[in-house]
């Protein structure tokens, strides 16, 4: 069997990017949710709208153009996504933006994408993707499910606690090479199983032996805007 590419991962910031989907039914509405999640701006065009998507049209969230898809739809455009049951118009959407050196993906048809969708397990900043390279959505989806059973919202947790003292130690003229040793430190004190398990005074004096006093779990945790994701 001949290999499919090999992809280059990467993860893309779409903030305020202009995000094109074609296509308004359950998929669309998947890639839809998924791009806003991540800050696009997207319009959607199709002649039909999920009940899902429809009230986020009616509110402005969204854009939608009641209509079939045009070329012209590309203009300004970051990247497109096709997710229609026309096998034809697919092939078009990604003609077309083949031509503009467009990011261009269609839904489950990697043949004429020039990139594809990891499954996904998100935990704050925390981002587990995985991808069988267009070989096997189900499997990637199976793994997908025991990654979320692996890694629980302590992991959201552990990673702004982190970046919080980061951002204190920086604050406080910390050389940056310095930092290493300490998060090493952190870590080797199994801050994540404390945190999993819910022991701040554990925490606190963890913080406490690797990096010295000023360091609380629950002031370094308000500093980084968000309550904790476990039961403390």
């Amino acid at each position: 069997m001949k290999a499919l590419n090999r992809y280059y991962p990467v993860n893309l910031d779409i903030r305020d990017r202009q995000c094109l989907v074609v296509g308004g039914g359950g998929v669309g509405t998947r890639k839809v949710e998924g791009l806003r999640s991540c800050g696009a701006r997207v319009t959607v065009v199709s002649p039909r709208l999920s009940d899902r998507l429809r009230p986020l049209a009616e509110s402005g969230d969204i854009h939608w153009q009641n209509r079939e898809y045009r070329s012209g739809d590309l203009e300004g455009v970051f990247l497109v996504i096709g997710a229609t049951d026309d096998a034809d118009l697919n092939r078009r959407i990604h003609a077309d933006a083949s031509k503009r050196s467009l990011l261009c993906n269609i839904a489950d048809r990697p043949e004429v994408c020039n990139f594809i969708l990891p499954a996904v397990v998100r935990r704050g900043d925390l981002i587990l993707a995985v991808s069988t390279s267009g070989r096997s959505p189900a499997f990637a989806k199976k793994l997908r499910k025991e990654l979320e059973t692996r890694f629980g919202p302590e992991y959201a947790d552990f990673l702004d606690l982190m970046g919080a003292v980061r951002e204190k130690l920086l604050k406080e003229d910390h050389a940056p090479e310095a930092h290493k040793p300490l998060f090493e430190a952190l870590i080797d004190r199994d801050l994540l199983g404390l945190i999993r398990a819910g022991d701040a005074a554990a925490i606190d004096h963890a913080l406490a032996e690797a990096l010295g006093p000023g360091f609380q779990y629950g002031a370094l945790m308000g500093s980084a805007g968000r309550g904790q994701g476990t039961s403390i």
